[in-house]
C-alpha cells in the first residue's frame, strides 16, 4: 500500500500541486513510521481528489471508506458519484440502490439513479426516480402542476 506521503511532491498535469498533497502533509512529521491512513483521512484525501475532478482515484479510496465504514451515507454517494462521472455507470447504480433502500428520502440518490439509468439508456426505468426526486424538492413538471391545479380549483 502506498503510504500517504509518497504523493506530497506529485502535480498535476497543469503543473499545479496535486490535489490530496495537503492531506498528505499531515503525516509529514511522523519520523518515518509507516503509518497507515485512517478512514476519515482517506475521505478527506478523496473528497479532494473529487473536487480536482480526478474521479477514478477518488472512486478507488472512496471504495475503500465504504467497505471499511459502510453505513454513513455521505462517502457511498460521493463514491456513487465518481463512479458516474468516470463512466462507471453499473457500479453508480449499485451504490445508489444501496443508499435509496437505505435511506428512502435522500433525494438526491433518486435524482442520480435517475440520470445514471438516463446514461444508460434505460429512459422509462429512470422515470420513476426523477418523479421522486422531482416530488421531494417540489420541483414537479410544470404541465403535471398545471393539471392538478386546474383540477383542484373546478
Amino acid at each position: 500500500m502506498m503510504s500517504s506521503i509518497d504523493n506530497f511532491n506529485d502535480y498535476a498535469p497543469n503543473g499545479e500541486p496535486a490535489a490530496d498533497r495537503w492531506a498528505s502533509a499531515l503525516h509529514l512529521f511522523d519520523r518515518g513510521e509507516d503509518v497507515e491512513e485512517t478512514a476519515l483521512e482517506r475521505w478527506e484525501r478523496a473528497q479532494l481528489l473529487f473536487d480536482a475532478k480526478d474521479y477514478i482515484k477518488a472512486a478507488r479510496l472512496l471504495a475503500a471508506v465504504v467497505d471499511e465504514v459502510p453505513e454513513p451515507t455521505a462517502p457511498r454517494l460521493l463514491l456513487a458519484r465518481a463512479y458516474y462521472h468516470s463512466a462507471q455507470l453499473g457500479r453508480a447504480e449499485e451504490q445508489l440502490r444501496v443508499i435509496v433502500d437505505r435511506d428512502p428520502v435522500e433525494h438526491y440518490a433518486h435524482l442520480m439513479l435517475g440520470r445514471t439509468l438516463e446514461r444508460q439508456g434505460r429512459r422509462d426505468e429512470a422515470e420513476q426516480w426523477l418523479r421522486l426526486a422531482a416530488a421531494f424538492t417540489g420541483d414537479l413538471p410544470a404541465e403535471r402542476t398545471e393539471g392538478t391545479l386546474g383540477q383542484a380549483s373546478r
